[in-house]
C-alpha cells in the first residue's frame, strides 16, 4: 500500500497539456504538503503520523477540493493505521470523517479501512461514535461498492465491541442494515455483518432490538454457510439470543430445524463451531420443549462425543448442555442408557475446571431423581465412592452439588444399606458442621434420607459419638433453639426414623442424651406455650416439627418406662 500512496501522490503534481507542459493543478500548500507526506513515508518508522507537521500534510490533502490528493490522504491513513493503531484525538479523526463523506468509491474505502483499524482502540471507538462517524458508517453501509460495505461493516463491528456504543448502534438504522448486508453475496460482508450482529448479543435490550429488526430468521439461514467465521458469528449470536425465554419461543416459531441444525454442527470440522453450537442448545434446552426435542433429534451422541474430548470448552459446552436436557425425567433413562454416567463420573475429577465438575454432579444428580434404576445404575457406575473421595478437596459449589446428589440416591429403600456400607455417614457426619449452610443441610438431609426404613441400623450405632462428635453432635446442633426452623425438622425427623427403626442399641443411645431430651422438650413445650397465648397462626412447618417431637418424647418416655420395669423386676 505505501507504493501505491507515494506513486498517487507523485501524480496529482500536474497533468501533461498538448503542449506536452504540465499544468499547475495544486495550490502551494498542497504542493508543499505532498512534498512532505513523501518525505513522511520515506522514514514512516520514525514518523508519528497522528501529530504536529505530518498530521497537518494529510489533513491538508484530505480536505483538498482535488479527489486524487483526497485518495492519497486515505491511502496514507489506511496504510499508516494498518501497522500502528494507538489512541487519537480529534484532530486525527475529523480529516478522516471529512473523507468518508467523499463522493469517490477509492476515498470512501480507503477513509473506512482507516477508521476500522483506529477502531480497535477502546478510546477511538467512543470518540469516533461522538464526533458522528456512526451516521457516516450507516451511510456507507449503503453503498454499491462492495468493498465500502465490508470496511464499513468492519468498523461498525469494532465499535459494537464497546458496551456505551452498542445502544446507539442499536438504536439508529444500523441493525436493519446489518441484517440486510448479512445476506450478501459477498463473503466479506457476510462476515463483517454476522460478526456485528454478534457484538449486538450482550445484552438483554439489544438483543431485543435485533429480533426486532428481523435477524433471527437470517442467522438460522447462514448456519449452513461454508464459511467457519459466519457459522461461529450466527451460532454465537443465535446461542446469546435463545437466553431469553420469549426469544426462545420465536426461535421456535421462526423455524423448526433449528435444533437439527446445530445438532449438525456439533460434528463441523471447526472446534469453535461444535462449542457454540452446544453452547445455543444448552441455552434453548432451558424450556421443556427444546429439552425433549435435542434428544429426539439424536442430540445425545454428538454431545456424548464432546463430553469425552481432550479439550475443554468443548467438555464445558456439552457437560452444561446435557446438565439442561437431563432435568426433564423422560430424558434420564436415554442419557443414561446412552453412555453419559461414566464420563460424567470422570469429570468429577477434572480439578481443571470447577464449572465442569458442577455441572456433571449436577447432572449425575438430576438423574436420579425419579427412577429406582438410575438410581442404581449412578451407584453401580462408581459415583457414590469417587463422591466420597473428592467431596473434602473439590471447591464449595460442587460440594454442595455433591450432598445434594448423594441426599437423592438416599432416597432409595433398595440403595440405602449399601449407601451406608460404603461409608457415607464418616463423611456426611463431618459436613454437618460445614460452614456453608446449603452444605450443611444437605448433608443432613441425607442422613435424613438414610435413617429411614433400613434393615440394619449398626452403621448409626458406630457413628454415633464419632468422627468428630458424631450423630449425637449433629443431632444436639440442629436441635438447637437458635436453628433456623428447617434444620430444627432435620433433627426432629431424623430421631423419630431411628426410634421407628427400632433398634434398640440407638433407642438407648438417644435416650440416654440429655441435651437432645431437652431439646425435644422444649419444642414441645413451645408449642403449648404458643397455644396458651391463643397464637393460632403458627405456620405449617412449626407445626410439623411439634407434632413430631410430641411422637419422639412420647416414644422416649415409653421406652424409658419400660427399662424402669426391666430394672425393676430385675430387682
Amino acid at each position: 500500500m505505501g507504493n501505491s500512496c507515494s506513486s498517487c501522490c507523485s501524480s496529482c503534481f500536474g497533468k501533461k497539456n498538448k503542449n506536452g507542459l504540465y499544468e499547475p493543478l495544486l495550490q502551494e500548500n498542497e504542493r508543499e504538503a505532498i512534498a512532505e507526506l513523501l518525505q513522511y513515508l520515506e522514514n514512516r518508522s520514525d514518523t508519528n503520523f497522528f501529530e504536529g507537521k505530518p498530521l497537518q500534510a494529510l489533513s491538508i490533502l484530505a480536505y483538498s477540493d482535488n479527489v486524487d490528493l483526497q485518495r492519497s490522504a486515505a491511502l496514507a491513513f489506511a496504510e499508516i493505521t494498518e501497522k500502528d493503531v494507538r489512541q487519537v484525538d480529534r484532530d486525527t479523526l475529523n480529516p478522516i470523517l471529512f473523507l468518508l463523506q467523499s463522493h469517490d468509491v477509492e476515498v470512501q474505502r480507503a477513509a473506512s479501512a482507516a477508521l476500522g483499524n483506529l477502531a480497535v482502540n477502546t478510546e477511538n471507538k467512543l470518540l469516533i461514535v461522538k464526533l458522528g462517524g456512526l451516521e457516516q458508517l450507516i451511510r456507507q453501509m449503503g453503498s454499491p461498492n462492495v468493498e465500502v460495505q465490508c470496511n464499513a461493516v468492519g468498523c461498525i463491528t469494532n465499535l459494537a465491541t464497546h458496551d456505551e456504543n452498542k445502544t446507539k448502534i442499536a438504536k439508529s438504522d444500523a441493525l436493519r442494515l446489518l441484517v440486510d448486508l448479512a445476506k450478501s453475496k459477498d463473503q466479506r460482508v457476510q462476515r463483517n455483518a454476522t460478526g456485528a450482529l454478534l457484538n449486538m448479543t450482550h445484552t438483554q435490550e439489544n438483543r431485543q432490538q435485533l429480533v426486532n429488526a428481523g435477524a433471527i430468521p437470517v442467522l438460522i439461514s447462514l448456519l449452513s454457510s461454508p464459511d467457519a467465521d459466519v457459522q461461529y458469528y450466527c451460532t454465537t449470536a443465535l446461542s446469546n439470543i435463545a437466553v431469553d425465554a420469549s426469544n426462545r419461543k420465536k426461535l421456535a416459531q421462526t423455524d423448526s430445524r433449528l435444533v437439527q441444525y446445530l445438532i449438525a454442527l456439533m460434528d463441523t470440522k471447526s472446534l469453535k463451531v461444535q462449542c457454540q453450537a452446544a453452547l445455543a442448545l444448552r441455552n434453548l434446552a432451558s424450556d421443556e420443549k427444546y429439552q425433549l426435542e435435542i434428544v429426539r433429534c439424536k442430540g445425545l451422541p454428538p454431545l456424548l462425543r464432546l463430553l469425552k474430548s481432550s479439550f475443554l470448552p468443548l467438555i464445558l459446552s456439552s457437560v452444561a448442555c446435557i446438565r439442561n436436557i437431563s432435568i426433564h425425567p423422560a430424558n434420564e433413562s436415554p442419557i443414561i442408557d446412552g453412555g453419559f454416567v461414566n464420563p460424567l463420573i470422570e469429570l468429577l475429577a477434572y480439578d481443571d475446571n470447577e464449572e465442569i465438575q458442577c455441572h456433571a454432579i449436577s447432572t449425575l444428580r438430576n438423574l436420579a431423581a425419579s427412577s429406582e434404576r438410575n438410581k442404581r445404575a449412578i451407584v453401580e457406575a462408581g459415583a457414590v465412592e469417587r463422591i466420597k473421595t473428592l467431596i473434602n478437596k473439590v471447591p464449595l459449589s460442587v460440594q454442595t452439588e455433591m450432598t445434594a446428589a448423594i441426599a437423592v440416591l438416599a432416597l432409595s429403600d433398595e440403595l440405602k444399606q449399601r449407601l451406608l456400607s460404603m461409608g457415607v455417614l464418616d463423611v456426611l457426619v463431618e459436613l454437618t458442621s460445614h460452614p456453608n449452610l446449603e452444605v450443611e443441610g444437605n448433608s443432613a438431609a441425607a442422613i435424613g434420607n438414610l435413617s429411614s426404613k433400613v434393615p440394619d441400623y449398626m452403621p448409626f450405632v458406630k457413628n454415633w459419638k464419632t468422627p468428630s462428635g458424631g450423630l449425637e453432635r449433629f443431632l444436639i446442633r440442629f436441635l438447637s433453639e437458635d436453628q433456623d426452623i428447617a434444620f430444627q425438622h432435620i433433627g426432629v425427623w431424623t430421631i423419630e426414623q431411628f426410634l421407628d427403626g427400632g433398634d434398640e442399641r440407638l433407642i438407648s443411645l438417644i435416650g440416654d442424651s440429655h441435651p437432645i431430651l431437652e431439646s425435644v422438650q422444649r419444642i414441645v413445650n413451645k408449642a403449648q406455650t404458643s397455644k396458651a397465648g391463643q397464637n393460632d397462626n403458627v405456620e405449617d412447618m412449626d407445626g410439623d416439627i411439634n407434632a413430631i417431637a410430641k411422637r419422639v418424647l412420647y416414644t422416649l418416655q415409653q421406652v424409658s418406662s419400660k427399662e424402669f420395669s426391666k430394672k425393676t423386676n430385675s430387682k
